[in-house]
């Protein structure tokens, strides 16, 4: 079989190929589809424009006596992106379809990704982040356009979330890499659990895929996890509404 079966539950080429029919998400690792294109960099680079200018706003309105503040703001912006990011990902891990209105093609995308979770490294990074880039653009432009420079700590935690949330997808492919493919900083940020790490995300790649869905630092998880925060939100939509999530199956 080949790498693409690894951490698969796949027991035959023929399981393999019916599952390849059912979903639009294989393709072979060599595929364009997994290239960039320019329109990906533009979105990414604009994001990235954007961000710096929120980050050159929060700087220029310090002060020597509230340096320690905006720093702060940053680091909940980091906290916070992560327990964002498991919110997402539980979501779209368990509810809707590829025909959601909006966010159809990243349903079936992550559904696809449990199938074959090699291919999210073998994506080029703008590709990989572009989606992510345009929502940053529509939340952060607002913000930097109507909210002056004397709200660093506004800034700060803006810009920190939405750092965070551009390049989770990025983060979230290097957990699919080995430490040796990596650059050696990436390995280091990981190591000391700044970055979800291949064995911290490993776990959510086991069926039913319940578990470990946070992809910044995956610092949320343990807690999400033990007091069952998802299972009780599953349970509350399950019986308002008579949804059962994709996890239950």
């Amino acid at each position: 079989m080949s790498d693409l079966h690894s951490g698969n539950s796949f027991d035959s080429e023929s399981e393999f190929e019916a599952a390849k029919s059912r979903s639009s998400y294989w393709v072979p690792v060599n595929d364009p589809s997994l290239k960039s294109t320019w329109g990906h960099r533009a979105w990414v680079a604009g994001a990235c424009m954007i961000l710096f200018t929120s980050i050159y706003k929060s700087v220029s309105g310090l002060s020597a006596s509230s340096w320690m503040q905006p720093i702060m703001f940053s680091l909940a912006g980091y906290v916070v992106a992560d327990l964002a990011s498991g919110i997402y990902h539980w979501a779209i891990d368990n509810y809707g379809s590829a025909t959601t209105p909006i966010l159809g093609r990243q349903i079936e995308a992550f559904q696809g990704h449990h199938m074959w979770p090699i291919l999210e490294s073998k994506r080029e990074m703008a590709n990989n982040l572009h989606i992510s880039a345009s929502a940053v653009i529509l939340g952060m432009l607002p913000i930097v356009i109507l909210l002056p420079s004397h709200y660093p700590n506004c800034h700060a935690f803006c810009s920190a979330f939405s750092v965070c949330a551009l390049f989770c997808q990025q983060f979230h492919a290097w957990a699919h890499c080995s430490k040796s493919s990596l650059p050696v900083i990436v390995v280091a940020l990981q190591d000391m659990g700044l970055l979800v790490s291949r064995s911290a995300h490993a776990a959510h790649h086991r069926p039913p895929y319940d578990k470990n869905y946070c992809i910044v630092s995956g610092m949320w998880n343990k807690t999400l996890e033990t007091y069952a925060v998802f299972r009780a939100l599953e349970l509350v939509l399950f019986k308002t509404f008579g949804v059962r999530p994709r996890s239950w199956n």
